[in-house]
């Protein structure tokens, strides 16, 4: 049976009583933010090959890359409002993203086409690892909806990457 929370005065701050410890909130936040760092920066890598590729795969190129960076856009606020919801601050200046993100900003120069898709394979890849790290700790906390997220976010960067993975096959 749960203990339930002691009684709070209208003056003292509110407390998170959600089941996860103090700790273990912390650790999955700091998790997420790196989440949230390395998709914010796949999205705006993504964004830019949109906008920039070229060659006889253009068509099929920026229109997959289009829906790519509009499921990583939508993608940001679930992870920062997850981060939140766990009592934690969002990072979100381009400064937090580049010190917590694992994966490269995109070139100054665009690559050729080709490079772009393995440029986004390797990304994806990198994303979907970065969610696998935090599972086990979502699951040591009992922690479903971080756990749902992570499941829902690693389905989504291993099929781009098989899809983005299948455009350099000869």
């Amino acid at each position: 049976m749960a203990k339930k929370p002691k009684s709070v005065t209208a003056s003292a701050p509110l407390g998170i009583h959600i089941g996860i410890s103090d700790k273990d909130r912390s650790a999955i936040a700091a998790g997420l933010s790196h989440l949230l760092a390395d998709t914010y920066t796949l999205y705006l890598t993504t964004h830019n090959f949109h906008w920039n590729v070229t060659g006889p795969m253009f068509n099929t190129l920026h229109a997959m890359f289009m829906v790519q960076y509009t499921e990583l856009w939508n993608a940001v606020d679930p992870i920062a409002e997850r981060i939140r919801a766990l009592g934690h601050a969002a990072p979100g200046s381009y400064a937090q993203f580049g010190a917590l993100a694992s994966i490269s900003d995109a070139p100054a120069t665009p690559p050729k086409a080709l490079a772009m898709v393995r440029t986004l394979v390797e990304g994806h890849e990198a994303v979907a690892r970065t969610a696998r790290g935090i599972f086990p700790l979502a699951d040591r906390a009992g922690d479903e909806p971080t756990a749902d997220l992570l499941t829902q976010r690693l389905a989504v960067h291993e099929q781009a990457a098989w899809m983005l993975r299948s455009l350099l096959e000869e």
